[in-house]
């Protein structure tokens, strides 16, 4: 199915990312956008719009889509939706940023631990866990 997702689609995904809003939902939307994102670079410019929406639950989105992509991880990308969200006190947010660095520090452990060394202030408790679970080990 997710070859056949176009930009075009991206609405309908969206529509339900705003109006199914509970994790299990919303984080079974990531992969395909996330895919759809290697084969349409307009998606990088949406998810940093998406990183700072109103709505935490599209934010969400924006901060997890590039789940799983080990060596085709835009970090510039990654960097630039996590800082958006620096600081937040919402629960999926800072679960979702540790999520993204714990996901990548499999790949690019090195990135991850600067990133949070130079973000550890502003980032929440849940999120440097999270992030670092698998940097110490």
């Amino acid at each position: 199915m997710k070859k056949y997702l176009t930009y075009n689609d991206i609405d309908r995904i969206e529509r339900f990312v705003r109006t199914k809003q509970w994790w299990d939902t919303v984080d079974s939307l990531i992969k395909p956008i996330g895919d759809l994102g290697l084969r349409d670079a307009r998606i990088n410019e949406l998810m940093l719009e998406w990183s700072t929406d109103s709505d935490f639950w599209v934010r969400r989105v924006a901060i997890e889509h590039q789940l799983l992509r080990k060596k085709k991880m835009n970090t510039d990308l990654l960097a630039q939706i996590i800082e958006n969200n620096l600081n937040s006190q919402e629960f999926f947010i800072n679960k979702a940023i540790g999520w993204a660095l714990r996901d990548y520090s499999k790949t690019n452990s090195e990135w991850v631990r600067q990133f949070i060394a130079e973000n550890y202030d502003r980032m929440a408790k849940l999120s440097i866990t999270e992030g670092s679970k698998y940097l110490y080990q």
